[in-house]
């Protein structure tokens, strides 16, 4: 059995712990400020907690002393100084976090560390890269590289046609943040809430729109190999309009903490969600021009006995399994780790991976 304390005992956090805890390979402690919190989390039964303030000098280090690793599912905030704690113990860490600064850091500290650091685990960023790095494996030369990924209500009912279904925090943040993208060949940052566009999948209209930090480390990965790659989230129509007024129009991007209390007392969660997982890479393979396109759909589902969220499923799932694959060997146990050094092939055949390859629906199209 490996030791794991698990950081933040919100809606992501708490599956994590349930799903690493019924494997009956590792022993679980759940670590989260508030003891209101942990309390909610509906734990079963071998899942350890602690009350704890991270932020406390010293705390999280006497917790990690002596564990396997590490997980991060805290805000973004909070994963510079979890990664730290992990650099100090010799703890491998891993975490969830959209946050570009937050990943340098990881990456800066992963260069004398004594154990693994991958940052980014989840859906996007997280298995976003490892599909579309399988993908552009397949080409010769590349020519673009489009990647959109969605956590939706699957029965939209309010102007902004959201709920909430992930880190409030998160979504701020990945609104708010400057955006990287490679175009015609340079690597640049572009406005967050900008080129918007619109799309059809299973007959049903979507946009999609800039986001930070979706594109994780493979914008540095393919810097010089692609002439276009881009992230954009998937929304359904009339929410980055919206989203405009609010955050520039009416100054909430200065604003945060007033953007999220009202998201948080106006916006419900819902479990009735669908992640939407679509990726599109062109390029050439002995000499010709060709197109391959990955598109999945992820709904909620009963896990144990629990009904958990689609986001929660993708989420939890992806750094699971990557955890497992760094228990079993199958990467690096030292240093900075990508999602793309990640083989898709492995990850979906993973116990936890499989939660997305249920789902699958692949298709390669010639252009």
């Amino acid at each position: 059995m490996k030791n794991i304390v698990v950081v933040g005992a919100g809606k992501i956090g708490s599956t994590i712990a349930e799903m690493l805890n019924a494997t009956g390979d590792y022993h679980v402690t759940l670590v989260d400020r508030s003891a209101a919190q942990l309390a909610a989390a509906e734990l079963p039964a071998g899942v350890a907690t602690q009350e704890l303030d991270i932020t406390a000098s010293g705390e999280l280090e006497k917790v990690l002393a002596g564990k396997f690793a590490v997980l991060s599912a805290a805000p973004f905030h909070l994963t510079t100084r979890i990664a730290e704690a992990a650099a100090a113990t010799g703890v491998h860490y891993l975490d969830l976090t959209e946050d570009v600064v937050s990943t340098r850091r990881a990456k800066e500290l992963a260069r004398d560390a004594k154990s693994a650091f991958i940052p980014q685990c989840g859906l996007a960023p997280g298995f976003i890269s490892i599909v579309a790095n399988d993908l552009a494996s397949r080409f010769d030369t590349l020519e673009s590289v489009r990647m959109r990924v969605g956590a939706l209500p699957q029965y939209p009912s309010n102007a902004l046609n959201y709920n909430l279904t992930w880190s409030t925090d998160g979504v701020i943040n990945e609104y708010c943040e400057p955006c990287e993208a490679i175009v015609e060949g340079e690597l640049i940052e572009v406005p967050p809430l900008e080129e918007r566009e619109e799309f059809s999948l299973d007959g049903v209209t979507y946009e999609a729109f800039n986001t930070s930090g979706g594109l994780g480390t493979l914008a540095e990965t393919l810097k010089g190999k692609v002439r276009t790659l881009n992230y954009r989230t998937i929304r359904y129509p009339g929410h980055a309009a919206i989203m405009k007024a609010l955050l520039n129009d009416l100054g909430l991007r200065h604003r945060r903490d007033v953007l999220k209390d009202i998201f948080e007392s106006a916006l419900p969660a819902t479990l009735q969600d669908v992640v939407i997982v679509f990726v599109t890479v062109s390029g050439r393979r002995n000499g010709r021009l060709l197109q391959e396109t990955y598109a999945n759909k992820i709904y909620s589902q009963r896990i144990g006995n629990i009904v958990r969220s689609a986001i929660q499923i993708t989420t939890a799932s992806g750094i699971c399994a990557v955890l497992d694959m760094l228990a079993d060997g199958s990467l690096p146990a030292k240093g900075f780790v990508r999602q793309e050094d990640i083989a898709l092939d492995a990850f979906l055949a993973n116990r936890f991976g499989r939660a997305y390859a249920q789902h699958e629906m692949v298709s390669r199209l010639a252009s």
